[in-house]
């Protein structure tokens, strides 16, 4: 299905023939610009539109159309979340990166290539090895630089889907995701915090608003203090006497999250929350940030979304849940993940309700964390009489 030799590109001269012609076309100029990883990196071919120059004196566009172009390239690059950007960014410079160890061209498209990209990540033929899951995000994100590029790929090719099949059926494991945190975990969690810090103020609220709200890490920190402060803000959080109503952007579109106070202060989200904007005295713009100068400050950048995992997978190990492992196992078991997890698998509530709370676009979304949480209340063999 493969064949292993690949035609060099012609340089300087076409063999056999006249000089080649060196005036390019716009399509041949981008195709070459796509070769360059590093080019690509400067030029992300979002959409034609978007590739349009900002404003520039010297582009001979006039100012209106000039700033109508940045605009719509601005629009473009806002169609996917962040982290999605840039995993795709870090696959394709992957990408290009191994066809220029093996002389191939990663543009244009070409199948047979894709095919032999993702069987060497599979099979650990460069000296490490992906998992599928890993595989697919990689062919996820070719798919998409393809497609913005005015070349898609055909996954139905026999060179990609053959190969990506064949991957999945050697090298395939059942899913295993990351532990809940159950009410009582997130009790003792809290209880390592330091008291009274602003530190610690701000990592309870965070604990507490991300498990009752369930959501993903980086909506938590998207979070604003008010509407339409910040211009990377996914959300922002109005405080009613009943208590908060998250006005949210995920990945299902916008969605308002109800959070009710706790039974008691210590475990309440609305307590938690008006605690950390009091002594961080926040009252415009990001609503979880870095805290600086030893503990004693706070900053105006947002905090980084990978700070609510290392809250969890720290304050987990510390407050010894699942003690009966060991530690490098535990630190495994648990991410920001944990805390939706821990909110679908602890609320005895329908269906319905953990499925609006969590924006899962389908049902069945949700009941994958209810099994988890139903495991042995029935059991069949005692019902069938053994």
């Amino acid at each position: 299905m493969f064949g292993l030799d690949h035609a060099e590109a012609n340089t300087g001269e076409q063999r056999g023939g006249a000089p080649a012609d060196h005036t390019k076309t716009s399509r041949q100029a981008l195709t070459e610009t796509s070769r360059d990883p590093i080019a690509m990196d400067r030029t992300t071919p979002l959409t034609d539109i978007a590739r349009l120059p900002a404003p520039d004196q010297a582009s001979g566009q006039p100012p209106a159309l000039a700033r109508l172009a940045s605009r719509a390239k601005s629009y473009a690059e806002g169609a996917q979340a962040k982290n999605t950007r840039q995993a795709y960014a870090a696959d394709w410079r992957h990408f290009c990166s191994w066809c220029r160890r093996h002389h191939r061209d990663p543009m244009p498209q070409n199948p047979e290539t894709v095919g032999l990209y993702i069987a060497a990540r599979a099979s650990g033929a460069d000296g490490s090895t992906d998992t599928v899951a890993t595989i697919e995000r990689r062919l996820s994100a070719l798919t998409w630089r393809f497609a913005q590029a005015g070349a898609p790929l055909d996954r139905r090719d026999p060179h990609v889907a053959t190969v990506l099949a064949g991957i999945r059926r050697a090298h395939g494991r059942p899913p295993r995701g990351k532990d809940a945190i159950t009410s009582d975990d997130l009790q003792a969690m809290l209880a390592t915090l330091e008291a009274g810090s602003l530190r610690g103020a701000r990592d309870r609220a965070i604990l507490l608003i991300g498990f009752a709200g369930g959501f993903r890490r980086s909506e938590i920190t998207g979070l604003d203090v008010g509407r339409g402060q910040t211009e990377d803000g996914l959300g922002w959080i109005d405080v009613l006497d009943q208590g908060l109503l998250v006005t949210l952007r995920g990945k299902t579109g916008w969605r308002e999250v109800e959070i009710g106070p706790g039974s008691r202060d210590a475990t309440c989200p609305v307590a938690a929350l008006r605690t950390w904007t009091r002594l961080a005295r926040i009252a415009h713009g990001p609503l979880f940030r870095r805290v600086t100068d030893a503990g004693r400050s706070v900053g105006l950048e947002r905090l980084d979304d990978k700070h609510v995992a290392r809250l969890v997978k720290r304050a987990a190990l510390a407050a010894g849940v699942r003690g009966d492992l060991p530690e490098r196992e535990r630190r495994d078991r648990f991410s920001g993940h944990s805390l939706r997890a821990g909110l679908a698998s602890s609320a005895e509530i329908e269906e319905r309700h953990v499925q609006r709370q969590l924006g899962h676009a389908s049902a069945e979304m949700t009941r994958r964390y209810q099994r988890r949480r139903d495991r042995f209340r029935v059991n069949l063999t005692k019902a069938a009489g053994l």
